[in-house]
């Protein structure tokens, strides 16, 4: 290969900006492991995981679980995600392998494997799997694949096309069973846009498609091999002609020799292949010379994916066809491996020939992508990438390079050299030690400017910058953020979020022209100067100009210490407007402030910066203490504080020093330039304590100079005195600990873990996708994971003087098995379908999940209030036009006749299907807030448009049966009017009543008859079957649970309080907890409240619910305003969409399962007991389904005649309920005892019983007999007699003896009768 650099500056009068192309080899220094890393990432094995199986097939939910297991293993060279679906919503996973996996970095060439594009030709899935496997073991050990992943970024697909697979069968080798095409029985080496022929294929049938067209044209691959099944033979392009002769026509590319040499790579080193006789059962005479075939000699394939690779994207790429049988038998897996091992390596180093470079402009270094490589002589072009890097795979020779680009003079290389079998390396001259481009253009930007500004630079250098708003100000102006990133638009696991902001105070510039300053500097130099790029490469850096662009507008230039634009156009200071620790903040909660916060917890920010005007120092927390005094308020993190504060100011040579403005403040002084808050003054209410007490972030603010609002011409003073300590504190950000809290079975990252470092009082917890960072001084900590429903770790960790110490930690979930058995292993006995699923509600409920389903599921909408009437035909359109997955039914009718209506929507809405979860989404308790009505009508509809288009919202209705009672109180509707926040007009019903107090379950209760419309929905609750419930009202902005009831104690708190949060932590503002309505409560931890603390009454739907129902229920108010003008619903919308949804993510967790007898048979009416309190009872099939907050639970399970069982369930936050099976044994108690003994028990008492009763009649027999020989009965009358024979033919003898008959004393008859027998 060929290297060099060519610089050439052109003097035309009109073009003075030219390119230079830098073709240059670079070999990256390997960076090993530290030893800790190495102790604490790799010291379990991880041996429930086999990987290398060679006796079976991976089926997708086997494979996923495999490919995730791998990436967490190997997080530092490995990442795992999907470029989108299959037709049947299964994930196109993809393993990216190299070293530094999630940061782009330029001098890396991209190359990828695609397998199993044909569903049935199996072996590629596997031995791709075994090649990741390979790659990722050997990394560190294996010096060939530690070059290779160092100096490679490789992208492998095992499957393609997985649902295919799933339909396929092992042994079928001409695929007579199918599974070759897709879902929508479409080949997808036919659907790919065609150079000769126009494909008509539409994308909905093919989205595997659509996602690699995407894929490939984002990525720029340089190489790239998909592999087959149905003979061995390495093809390349082009697969079709202009002809479209079936078979012997050659359609030669102008690279032919590159692709037969890349052909060749392959199959030389495959021992079947290189023969060039494959020899296949079917084909027993068909050979190809070498191994290799050009694809349209062999036959024409229109719609290829090949061709597609090299005419659309960077990418050469061949077909491998890996063996003559489609689908052999699973024992053919270890010789298919050892036949490819090494072909797909060496093929994999083909990336590496040729030429590479960079295309630069000439002035100033800024990377140009886009712009077009061309080499003479070879009529194929190819751009270059993001960081104007370009990679152009050529055979040895000597070549002359071009560059073009748009708006520059093309330059040509001449002479390159491509040697064979190494790299050819010429040194280009010495070049002038690199300085960084710094900003030329110093201004106050007012508003519209600034605006400009951040558009442009976002639309400039869209690769690496974004800009978005977090809200608008009181005056409605943008709070606008530019994100700055290698993927700007995503958090990447393990890339930490930082964050400046300036001008909280309005006549406080300074910060926000050094903001503006530090967005051009970063994207300028990005590429170019080694220290920004690598920032931006590891570092989401989020950069906020302005908090107070109100304020500023008002502002004047030249303000040395005044307050004219340092408060908000509501005149509220926002650096006192955040909750406090010490303090009480009665002045309302500003929109500024409330963006922000929320701002705060949608992003796991690390490190932070206020940068502020008026002195020169940092200032770090605590800002204020107990008492109000100027003291020293510590914090737990004291010594990081100080660390990071230090950073900057001694990048600050005048802050250094510690005596600013000495003119305007002669006797302040900070040693080392820096001062803890409340030592300095006291700030209630600040922004950086709520940063460091509610969130993951440490925030320092500072303060930037003495003047607040200098002259313009001062400013570039201000950029060199700063611009060095902006850069290192965002170095900050990458000290301490970080890494991934992962679940030991499945390696999926664990969301809301907690780390603990001992004698630190200060937890933080980790990210939607388990990863965290932890800022801590250098030394030695001993570091505590924990999380719900695991079993916490402590590990040992020492913190370097500089950078950051890995650390992984491996939970095990805590299992309890009835009679102490061992756990089971879930995966070895669970349906697969249901493991789909659960990855399903998982991958929804992580990471960004329910957001892109939100973003991918934007619809329009037109909303207005429905009156009843409109309401009804609203509802009756939705059953006409979705008849498949709606009904509708009549509750009963309100006061005044309207129907109660209730809407279904299931894919099976005429069914029972009890073992589906059932949620209850209720409107329009009280009429005058009609908000959630429409909601719920716009949310039935969302749902219904997007069934069979959107494969989640498909899977979702699918697998729950939603029930929507819009409106229950129609009659108040009526009445009540639009823009009236506080009217009670059409609270009631026509009676008058207040539905929310009407409801009762015990007669004793209730003085007056229920009013018809609770009666129609007390009758729907009481059918039971509902897993959750959702009441939508107004009047506040918060989630409530039960009880509303006064003094009730809440058996079941836990889980329904968790239910409310789940809720209000998918809405933007209620989980703030600052309801911003007048006459409210404020400051509401999360949003969430216990109704009966908000107002409490008897009689409430969610207490009749959770009594009488067995059914969880809670409240949400979506608004301040009972009645917003109808212009606010889209915003409503906007806001609870994602909480709806989330609502039908959330009713699958918890517990589900079934209750039967030995026999199999399925027991109705058990009663589920949990944690010894709540029950829930079993539906038709014995099904039951309970929701619980995460963690461990006690389940007891009652029925009549059976044994009582118990079992101990782990719920997770992000997991599907597991099913479990109940088996009842015949209860053989019998008051408590066993049966055995009970049964002989009373054998015994029976026996003694019947020999009793034997004596007693042979004593009565005797005395019957003496009474002849001698007794005689005393006042005894004939009718007396008569009595005594009826009793004793009667068998009363018991009776007779005991009141019939006297015993007196011996009569001389007696006596003689006695003596007579003694002789």
């Amino acid at each position: 290969m060929a290297t060099y650099l060519l610089e050439h500056r052109h003097t035309a009068p009109k073009l003075c900006v030219l390119l230079f192309v830098f073709l240059l080899f670079v070999v990256g220094p390997i960076t090993a492991l530290s030893v800790g890393e190495a102790r604490l990432v790799r010291s379990n094995t991880f041996a429930e995981v086999e990987v290398e199986d060679y006796t079976k097939y991976y089926n997708y939910v086997e494979m996923t679980r495999l490919l995730k297991f791998m990436a967490m293993k190997y997080p530092y060279i490995s990442n795992l995600s999907s470029i989108g679906q299959s037709v049947q919503g299964r994930e196109l996973w993809v393993m990216r392998i190299t070293k530094d996996p999630n940061a782009d970095v330029p001098g890396k060439p991209k190359c990828k494997y695609v397998g199993n594009m044909h569903g049935d030709e199996t072996i590629s899935r596997q031995v791709l799997v075994y090649l990741v496997n390979y790659l990722l073991t050997r990394y560190g050990e294996d010096p060939r694949i530690t070059e290779l992943l160092t100096s490679t970024d490789i992208y492998i697909m095992p499957s393609m096309n997985p649902d295919g697979f799933e339909r396929s069968r092992e042994g079928d080798c001409s695929g007579d069973a199918g599974g070759r095409s897709n879902a929508k029985n479409m080949d997808l080496n036919r659907s790919f846009p065609d150079q000769f022929d126009k494909i008509n294929v539409q994308q909905d049938d093919v989205p595997e498609v659509t996602a690699v067209i995407k894929w490939i044209l984002e990525k720029k691959f340089v190489l790239s091999g998909n592999l087959h099944g149905g003979t061995v033979v390495a093809s390349y392009p082009f697969d079709d002609s202009a002809s479209h002769k079936m078979q012997g026509y050659y359609s030669s590319s102008v690279d032919d020799n590159l692709f037969k040499h890349l052909a060749l790579t392959y199959a030389k080193n495959h021992p079947v292949m290189r023969t060039g006789k494959p020899k296949c059962p079917d084909t027993p005479d068909e050979t190809f010379e070498d191994g290799i075939v050009n694809g349209a000699k062999w036959y024409d394939v229109p719609g290829g994916m090949q061709d597609y690779n090299y005419l659309n994207g960077n990418c050469l790429e061949i077909t491998m066809e890996l063996s003559c049988c489609k689908f052999p038998l699973a024992s053919e897996l270890k010789k298919e491996w050892d036949y490819n091992r090494e072909s797909l390596i060496a093929y994999l180093e083909q990336v590496h020939i040729g030429v590479r470079g960079y295309v630069n402009e000439a002035t100033n270094g800024t990377a140009l992508p886009d712009a077009s490589i061309m080499v003479a002589g070879i009529n194929h072009n190819l751009t270059t990438a993001k960081f104007g890097d370009f990679y152009r795979l050529l055979l040895p020779g000597t070549y002359n390079i071009s560059a073009i680009a748009t708006g520059y003079m093309p330059m040509t290389v001449v002479g390159v050299q491509v040697v064979e079998g190494g790299i050819t390396e010429a040194r280009p001259p010495a070049q002038p030690e690199h300085q960084p481009i710094q900003p030329q253009d110093f201004r106050h930007h007012h508003y519209n400017d600034m605006e400009l500004f951040l558009r442009m630079y976002s639309n400039r250098f869209h690769s690496i910058a974004h800009l978005y708003s977090i809200g608008k100000s009181a005056e409605d102006r943008e709070l606008y953020v530019m994100v700055i990133s290698d993927n700007p638009t995503v958090h990447e696991p393990g890339e930490p979020e930082f964050k400046y902001i300036a001008n909280m105070h309005g006549n406080e510039v300074v910060g926000r022209e050094l903001l503006l300053n530090l967005i051009e500097y970063l994207c300028h130099n990005y590429g170019s100067d080694p220290e920004v790029t690598q920032l931006v490469n590891t570092t989401r850096i989020h950069i906020m100009p302005s908090m107070n662009p109100d304020g500023y507008e008002i502002a004047r230039e030249g303000d040395v210490r005044g307050y004219t634009g340092r408060n908000n156009s509501n005149n509220f200071d926002l650096n006192r407007n955040f909750p406090d620790q010490f303090t009480t903040i009665t002045e309302p909660r500003q929109p500024e402030t409330i963006a922000v916060m929320n701002w705060l917890k949608s992003y796991p920010f690390v490190l932070s910066a206020n940068l502020h005007g008026g002195s020169l120092v940092v200032n770090y927390p605590y800002d204020d203490d107990k008492r109000g005094r100027t003291e020293y308020s510590k914090c737990p993190d004291d010594k990081v504080f100080k660390q990071v504060a230090r950073s900057y100011s001694q990048e600050n040579a005048l802050m250094h020093k510690g005596h600013p403005c000495e003119d305007l403040y002669p006797s302040a002084f900070f040693e080392d330039g820096i001062t803890n808050g409340a030592n300095w003054y006291n700030v209630p209410g600040g922004m950086q304590d709520w940063n460091y007490l509610n969130t993951n972030c440490f925030e320092v603010t500072i303060e930037l100079g003495c003047v607040k609002y200098p002259k313009a011409q001062h400013l570039p003073l201000y950029w060199d005195q700063n611009h060095r300590a902006l850069l290192q504190y965002i170095h900050q950000v990458h000290r301490g600990v970080k890494g991934m809290v992962i679940d030991i079975k499945d390696g999926t990252g664990i969301p809301n873990a907690t780390i603990m470092v001992e004698e630190i009082d200060h937890p933080i917890t980790t990210n939607l996708a388990g990863d965290y960072w932890r800022l801590l001084v250098p030394g030695t900590y001993h570091l505590t994971a924990s999380a719900r429903g695991y079993n916490s770790v402590k590990i040992y960790a020492t913190v370097p003087e500089e950078g950051v110490e890995l650390v992984d930690f491996r939970l095990t979930r805590v299992h309890s098995e009835p009679n102490g058995q061992a756990p089971k292993d879930p995966g070895a006995t669970q349906d697969p379908a249901e493991v789909v699923f659960q990855s399903f509600i998982k991958d929804l409920s992580l990471g960004q999940g329910l957001e892109q389903l939100v973003q991918s599921t934007i619809t329009e909408s037109s909303f207005r209030y429905r009156r009843y009437k409109e309401l009804s035909e609203f509802l009756r359109g939705l059953t006409l036009n979705f008849p498949k997955i709606t009904s509708l039914h009549s509750l009963g009718q309100s006061v005044e006749y309207r129907t109660i209506w209730a809407l279904e929507i299931s894919n099976k809405p005429d069914e029972p299907e009890t073992a589906k979860p059932k949620i209850r989404l209720v409107g329009g308790i009280h009429g005058n807030a009609p908000v959630g009505t429409e909601l719920l009508l716009e949310f039935a509809a969302f749902l219904c448009i997007n069934y069979d288009k959107n494969p989640t919202i498909t899977r979702l209705i699918n697998e729950t049966r939603i029930v929507i009672l819009p409106s229950i109180n129609p009659d108040g509707r009526e009445l009540a009017r639009e823009k009236q926040c506080t009217s009670t007009v059409g609270m009631t019903n026509t009676h008058g009543k207040d539905l929310d107090t009407d409801f009762f379950g015990n007669a004793s209760q209730r003085v007056v008859e229920a009013q018809p419309e609770t009666r129609a929905v007390m009758d729907l609750i009481l059918e039971r079957g509902f897993t959750l419930s959702v009441a939508l009202d107004g009047g506040s902005l918060l989630a409530t649970y039960p009880y509303d009831k006064p003094v009730q104690p809440v058996e079941n708190e836990e889980t329904l309080k968790y239910l409310a949060n789940v809720y209000a932590s998918n809405h933007p503002k209620m989980h703030l907890g600052d309801t911003g309505c007048p006459s409210n409560v404020d400051n509401i931890p999360d949003g969430v409240l216990r109704a009966a603390e908000r107002q409490s009454h008897m009689g409430s739907m969610k207490d009749f619910s959770v009594d009488f129902g067995h059914c969880p229920e809670i409240t949400v108010y979506t608004g301040c305003c009972l009645f917003p003008p109808a212009k606010q619903l889209a915003t409503l919308w906007a806001e609870n969409r994602k909480a709806l949804l989330s609502m039908l993510v959330e009713v699958h967790k918890g517990v589900r399962g079934m209750v039967k007898d030995k026999s199999g048979k399925p027991i109705v009416g058990a009663m589920i007991v949990l944690n010894g309190g709540v029950r829930v009872f079993t539906a038709e099939g014995g099904y039951f389904h309970a929701l619980l907050a995460p963690g461990n639970h006690n389940i007891e399970a009652v029925a009549d005649g059976y044994q009582q069982q118990r079992q101990e369930v782990v719920v997770s936050s992000y997991e599907a309920a597991s099913s479990i099976i109940i088996e009842f044994d015949m209860d053989n108690r019998i008051f408590g005892l066993p049966r055995e003994f009970v049964v002989a028990t009373a054998a015994a008492s029976m026996t003694a019983l019947v020999v009793t009763a034997c004596i007693i009649w042979c004593v009565c027999s005797a005395k019957s007999n003496q009474q002849k020989d001698g007794f005689h009965r005393l006042r005894q009358h004939r009718d007396d007699y008569e009595d005594e024979i009826r009793l004793t033919s009667m068998g009363s003898k018991k009776s007779l003896l005991s009141n019939e008959f006297q015993d007196e004393s011996e009569s001389d008859e007696d006596t003689l009768y006695a003596n007579a027998n003694k002789l």
